[in-house]
């Protein structure tokens, strides 16, 4: 008996994900990131709206090679509702796709680690688009703080062309004094 309900929960279990492989795509990357070029400061441009960032504007993420080949994550805000207060949260970086380097995973509360995937690179490595397969996360990266609109339309479409709804895109005000 417990044989059959395991077997019978294995089934669900894959049928389940079949469903979700038809509704999401397989969601390609970039063919090559060069760390050390990624690693420095980057500017939120725009983002998905989830928790973690909830009132949060002057958003920055850097990024730094670690000897043991992991990558330090620093992401940084301003909380307006906290009077301008600074959030800031650690994390640490694995590298899953070493082939490419455009498939990480992130940690800022281990054991648990959200995929982190460059689908989009600048060959200057001035803007980026960073998704996640489920198509719940994606944010748009910058050098700077503000990019030039048209360039930001082109990347809200590439976003849109990966099955992403830009409707429900933030775009990240950035304080003067952080520019």
């Amino acid at each position: 008996m417990k044989t059959l309900a395991l077997m019978l929960l294995f089934v669900i279990v894959i049928v389940v994900c079949m469903g979700c492989e038809k509704k999401y795509p397989v969601m390609e990357t970039v063919h090559q990131v060069d760390i050390a070029r990624y690693a420095g400061r980057w500017y939120e441009i725009a983002r998905y709206p989830h928790s973690f960032e909830a009132g949060c504007s002057s958003v920055t993420a850097d990024y730094s090679l670690q000897a043991d080949g992991t990558i330090k994550v620093v992401n940084q805000c301003i909380l307006a509702d906290a009077g301008g207060k600074q959030k800031k949260a650690e994390g640490k970086a694995k590298i899953v796709d070493k082939a490419s380097n455009a498939k990480l995973k992130v940690s800022f509360f281990w054991p648990f680690y959200g995929k982190y995937w460059i689908v989009k690179l600048d060959e200057d490595y001035q803007y980026a688009v960073v998704a996640e397969p489920s198509r719940k996360y994606v944010w748009i990266l910058a050098r700077t703080p503000h990019v030039a609109r048209d360039l930001y339309d082109r990347l809200v479409a590439d976003i849109a062309s990966l099955g992403y709804d830009p409707a429900r895109l933030i775009r990240t005000e950035h304080a003067a004094a952080k520019e």
